[in-house]
């Protein structure tokens, strides 16, 4: 597995990133999205984040299995929020929303490729967030 992120390693363009997974015979392509000062209101909504699901799958043509699975729970306030699993014909979207710190966590995670720097854009701007990381891994 090569992993690239922050952290771990150069992150490809989204261009380069297609290319060598087209190429490269990779299985799958997950991108871990991490999402700080997010809009309170947005990540404590529950439609709201079921929306997001529904377009998100939209904006990068992934073809939804079933409806997206979206439940608030956590007894430690910290942890405390709705999480998110949409199953796609290729994979899954999952997602955690911390309430108590106004962060995201989203993973994308497909055997069909996709930009995964829109992707973390898209996310910021979905939720309004101040701040994006983002680390791609491929998947063999």
């Amino acid at each position: 597995m090569y992993s690239m992120g922050p952290k771990s390693g150069k992150l490809l363009s989204d261009e380069e990133t297609i290319e060598r997974f087209k190429k490269g015979g990779e299985w799958g392509l997950l991108t871990s999205v991490d999402l700080r000062g997010c809009d309170p209101e947005k990540i404590a909504d529950g439609d709201y984040i079921r929306k997001f699901s529904v377009d998100l799958c939209d904006h990068i043509d992934m073809k939804r299995y079933g409806e997206p699975i979206v439940v608030r729970f956590g007894a430690d306030p910290r942890v405390q929020g709705y999480s998110l699993a949409q199953l796609i014909e290729t994979s899954l979207i999952s997602g955690h929303f911390a309430e108590d710190t106004n962060r995201a966590f989203i993973d994308i995670f497909s055997c069909k490729e996709y930009p995964p720097q829109a992707v973390a854009e898209y996310c910021r701007r979905y939720f309004g967030a101040s701040e994006v990381e983002y680390s791609v891994s491929f998947r063999t």
